[in-house]
């Protein structure tokens, strides 16, 4: 039973007279529960983009660049990263602005609102970046099938081919899935007990 429990449980046990203070004394430490749990979701958000783009520094850029041109897929790779990067910036911003809002929220219903807010951000960030990673193994399946030139399959090799991206997709989103759950699951139920019990609060 965390901190918030035991104020809920004692603030029931409490006579009429002292309830008003005490309803907001736990308004007071769910406000700052909630605001500290959506800080540290901006920072793992920022982290985790500065260290999946430091992996840039273990890899041949030259190689990597030349084997999309092989591929043909140059302008697709170039033009979709700006997006990717615009998308994750605007993430990251938003993550800020959550965290910046919801500090300062003085309202119940705010506080609430300001919730839901941050839990449908890191829904879509996450649903964005699963989607990303389909984007990238669908993209370089249809270049190398397309390519004739460089890789020259029949029809049997193309259908084991495809069967064996589509098993490798399933892998790589199941893991990133994970991923994503380890880092964000856990303070996202913080954060939806702390909406259940705020909504109990405004209730009674």
């Amino acid at each position: 039973m965390d901190v918030l429990d035991n104020y809920k449980k004692a603030w029931k046990d409490q006579t009429d007279s002292s309830t008003k203070l005490s309803a907001s004394e736990i308004y007071k430490l769910a406000h700052s529960n909630s605001s500290s749990i959506v800080k540290w979701i901006f920072i793992i958000g920022l982290l985790e983009f500065i260290l999946l783009n430091s992996l840039y520094l273990f890899v041949d850029l030259e190689d990597a660049n030349k084997t999309y041109s092989d591929l043909g897929i140059v302008d697709i790779v170039w033009y979709s990263q700006i997006i990717c990067y615009l998308v994750l910036f605007y993430f990251l911003y938003q993550f800020y602005m959550n965290y910046k809002n919801i500090s300062v929220v003085e309202s119940t219903k705010g506080l609430l609102t300001k919730i839901i807010k941050t839990r449908k951000t890191v829904r879509n960030y996450v649903i964005f970046n699963l989607a990303y990673v389909v984007f990238v193994i669908v993209t370089v399946t249809s270049a190398v099938l397309f390519n004739s030139n460089e890789y020259p399959f029949n029809t049997s090799q193309s259908i084991w081919f495809v069967l064996i991206m589509f098993f490798i997709t399933i892998i790589f989103v199941g893991l990133f899935y994970l991923f994503y759950q380890l880092l964000y699951g856990i303070l996202l139920k913080k954060l939806h007990k702390n909406y259940r019990e705020i909504a109990t609060l405004d209730d009674k």
